[in-house]
């Protein structure tokens, strides 16, 4: 059915289609009936796995990037994934940069986006994840039984699919202050999610890939570390926190960042965000300025795996993410290493049944 949806969508401005689609997931979750639907349509055999301490029915997530507010959780989850990471989430609303900032290469299967963290800011996100009064009447309406205030908020929202906040700092932010918007995440959102993504690798947000070098990141991530202590111990609860890379650091960039991982107790590393890289680019847009995803990511995504796994040496899971555009770029992914795989493009060239597709074929 999407491959006849596809044509209109993509006759919109790409960001246009992507507000349009989460419009329509966002609307669809407020309506039992639609949810349900959706939820048999997108029904696909489960495969759990354990990561972080946590137990995921299925080892495929949706990245970053899609749902940057945390608006339409229920919706994606119903999708069929085993995960949902929303965000990026910064402290302070921030417009991000200016349009157009997204751009679809279809001739490359690809999309560049400039996005530069456009966020409603903590507060928004935080009021969107915790229950509210319509949640309560819901609740009561559809006769669902009422919550234990001890109980997780994730659960409200994700309908057992794991919730992951990806956390970034405002663009206005300096790098030697960026300790503090990062801490101040860790403090805001640890009662909320399942596990916390450190976001130092957006080629969007100028300097921020800077806090990748090794004793910049072993700065910032002992002081996640020591807010994550007391989060945990404030709210009674495991707080797993991943930190996300970039493709296009240097061998020994990798094993420096990877070595900071390490050291202040992080939990997994998520592999890898956007590229600047160009290489071998057909559409008229591969000018454009950005971070380059999907079909031309792929080997150089896999490259940054091998070299993460051969690394790691399986002291932490790892995340794969980057050019997984069909079951078998999954089911790849997995068999080099990684225990879960995030997606977001492919989503875009071959529509939401592609969750579905690669579990069939795992």
């Amino acid at each position: 059915m999407y491959n006849h949806i596809r044509p209109y969508l993509f006759r919109l401005n790409p960001e246009r289609a992507h507000e349009l689609t989460l419009f329509l997931l966002r609307n669809t979750q407020q309506i039992p009936p639609a949810l349900w639907l959706l939820k048999l349509i997108y029904s696909a055999p489960a495969k759990p796995v354990e990561a972080f301490g946590l137990t995921f029915k299925n080892p495929i997530g949706l990245a970053a990037g899609y749902d940057k507010d945390g608006i339409a959780i229920r919706g994606l989850a119903a999708l069929g994934f085993g995960h949902v990471e929303i965000g990026t989430v910064t402290p302070r609303p921030q417009p991000g940069n200016p349009s157009p900032r997204v751009f679809r290469l279809v001739e490359d299967e690809a999309v560049i986006n400039r996005m530069g963290f456009p966020s409603k800011g903590s507060e928004f996100m935080q009021h969107k994840l915790n229950p509210s009064l319509r949640e309560g009447l819901f609740e009561r309406i559809y006769g669902i039984q009422p919550r234990s205030k001890n109980k997780k908020i994730t659960t409200i929202h994700t309908g057992g699919a794991i919730l992951g906040i990806n956390l970034g700092k405002n663009k206005d932010t300096p790098n030697e202050e960026a300790v503090y918007d990062y801490v101040s995440l860790v403090d805001s959102f640890a009662p909320h999610a399942d596990y916390l993504a450190i976001n130092i690798s957006s080629p969007n947000t100028a300097g921020l890939r800077e806090l990748q070098a090794r004793a910049a990141l072993e700065t910032l991530l002992s002081h996640v570390h020591q807010q994550r202590l007391v989060s945990q111990e404030l709210h009674k609860k495991q707080i797993p926190i991943l930190v996300k890379l970039a493709p296009d650091l240097s061998t020994s960039e990798l094993d420096d960042a990877i070595e900071a991982i390490m050291r202040t107790n992080m939990d997994g590393i998520i592999v890898t965000n956007t590229t600047l890289a160009r290489e071998g680019l057909r559409s008229n847009y591969r000018g454009e300025s950005g971070g380059l995803s999907g079909n031309p990511l792929k080997a150089r995504s896999e490259a940054v795996l091998y070299q993460t796994v051969k690394r790691v040496n399986g002291a932490v899971p790892i995340v794969s993410v980057g050019g997984i555009m069909n079951p078998d770029d999954a089911k790849k992914r997995l068999d080099m290493g990684a225990t879960l795989v995030q997606i977001y493009t492919g989503l875009i060239y071959r529509g939401p049944g592609l969750v579905k597709e690669i579990l069939r074929k795992l």
